[in-house]
């Protein structure tokens, strides 16, 4: 009964405002938007990944950008659980989200726009933080379209230390 109340609870729409809009930034449907867009161009990537330091880089061209991209689309902040949990502050060139809340995954959420064209995003910057008694990880995803993507994620684990990873992908 625990687990189909909990899986029904995690099949819940969308955060939507009164007009039925998303309260907030659908990183979800952006990320799966480049995916498919990507796959279609098919561009070549000179990756880099490292693990405490250690660096290893190649050209490559990814198959699968829905998996690339795995960490900015579990991003989303449009929950129903967190309907009221963010704060947002915009100006003419970006928008921030910022949960209220410091148990929230995902604890800022910047979307910077194009001055000129307001929907045309240039630049979405990502800061996640898990933590609990074992281990504490905080993840910085920066996507810039067309140019660049790097996922940073820096964990401590209690007893073994602390490990550092960073994939950066730079489009040709």
């Amino acid at each position: 009964m625990v687990a189909f109340l909990l899986m029904a609870a995690s099949c819940k729409p969308e955060v939507k405002d009164d007009k039925g809009q998303l309260k907030y930034f659908d990183i979800k449907k952006y990320f799966n938007a480049e995916a498919l867009r990507l796959a279609k161009q098919y561009p070549h990537i000179t990756k880099t990944v490292s693990y405490n330091g250690q660096a290893e880089t190649k050209t490559v061209t990814i198959k699968h950008w829905q998996q690339e991209f795995s960490s900015f689309i579990e991003s989303d902040i449009n929950k129903p659980a967190w309907r009221d949990s963010y704060v947002a502050k915009a100006n003419d060139s970006a928008v921030t989200y910022i949960a209220s809340d410091t148990t929230l995954h995902t604890r800022k959420l910047e979307i910077f726009l194009d001055p000129k064209e307001k929907d045309k995003v240039t630049r979405i910057e990502i800061t996640n933080v898990t933590s609990n008694m074992l281990y504490k990880t905080k993840e910085e995803l920066v996507y810039v379209p067309d140019s660049i993507y790097i996922i940073q994620k820096n964990q401590k684990v209690r007893l073994l230390g602390n490990n550092n990873y960073k994939i950066t992908g730079k489009f040709k």
